[in-house]
């Protein structure tokens, strides 16, 4: 059953004051049945209304690690409005704290679904269908792309992770599971290395072992240099995903070297001029970017946290050839 809720109800239910949401356009809310296993799962979403008579952007958002479709992601979605996009704001499961969020194949297929909800209803222009997410959402939206890199024309992830075992093994202190490597205990049942079929199941939901599948689907990974220490993702994550995407096409690699550099000295002792080069667009400055094809790594001074209009202003520039 389908019903619009005012974007302030929703504020009000995050404790988010409506003038953080000041002048957006209410979201409606529908419940999506899975493919998979006949659950529902809720989506938000925001359309022009000329989007059921003219091709338009659909603009896929996920939301990050221990939220779900109610987070307040409006700073992405006055941007989708700003640009006459179809806004579409997935659940996946939630939080990930249980069997089948956390990247499990459940979690894949409701966003696949929520897209087929949004294709049947709006004339979605499947030239441009784009997908972003930060944080768990940026873990999202890589190992979408790599599971299936045909259903997007070009994605954007930010301070993603890239590998749950190694995550897993950054938030253990003194022998003991943190909030995070707790939160993937729940989700997988067992720690990385318990046997073969738990690591496989962490390979299934880890972006890494699946980027060498994007093939020329554009992948435009961003991290804070700054990340790992003041947040919760190090920038690892992001240089590792890219350098399987760069092997595909046999660009040159990120190497351990700068890698470590990155993460103790946070900048780089002979960066390349790509590295620095002033992009004016983005706003901030650059400790390091790299490109392979259309796909690109960047680190800019920052950290745990991502940049909404630089981010879409990439995104519009990115078309698939369609049948």
């Amino acid at each position: 059953m389908m019903r619009t809720r005012l974007l302030c109800l929703v504020a009000m239910f995050l404790a988010v004051p409506c003038t953080a949401r000041a002048q957006l356009p209410s979201l409606t809310e529908v419940s999506v049945v899975s493919t998979l296993d006949g659950e529902s799962q809720p989506v938000l979403y925001w359309a022009p209304d000329s989007a059921t008579r003219q091709p338009t952007v659909l603009f896929v958002f996920l939301h990050s690690w221990s939220s779900d479709y109610t987070q307040d992601n409006s700073k992405w979605q006055r941007e989708a409005v700003k640009r006459g996009w179809i806004y579409l704001h997935a659940n996946f499961r939630g939080a990930n704290r249980s069997p089948k969020a956390c990247g499990s194949r459940f979690a894949r297929r409701d966003i696949l679904d929520a897209m087929d909800f949004a294709i049947g209803r709006f004339n979605v222009d499947k030239s441009r269908v784009y997908l972003a997410g930060v944080s768990g959402g940026g873990h999202m939206a890589m190992l979408m792309a790599g599971h299936h890199p045909d259903r997007f024309s070009a994605v954007s992830a930010w301070v993603g992770i890239s590998d749950l075992s190694e995550w897993y093994r950054f938030h253990i202190k003194d022998g003991k599971p943190q909030r995070y490597a707790q939160m993937i205990l729940q989700s997988f049942g067992k720690p990385p290395g318990a046997d073969a079929a738990t690591d496989a199941e962490y390979r299934d939901r880890s972006p890494l072992f699946h980027m060498r599948r994007v093939g020329n689907l554009p992948v435009d990974i961003h991290a804070g240099v700054n990340d790992g220490h003041t947040g919760s993702v190090p920038v690892r994550h992001s240089l590792q995903a890219f350098n399987e995407i760069a092997r595909t096409h046999g660009s040159a690699l990120v190497t351990e070297a700068e890698m470590e550099m990155l993460w103790t000295a946070r900048q780089l002792a002979n960066p390349r001029p790509s590295d620095v080069a002033e992009d004016p667009s983005y706003g901030r400055k650059t400790f390091l970017r790299r490109q392979s094809n259309e796909s690109r790594v960047t680190i800019f001074d920052g950290g745990h946290e991502s940049l909404v209009e630089p981010a879409c202003e990439w995104l519009t520039k990115r078309r698939r050839a369609v049948r």
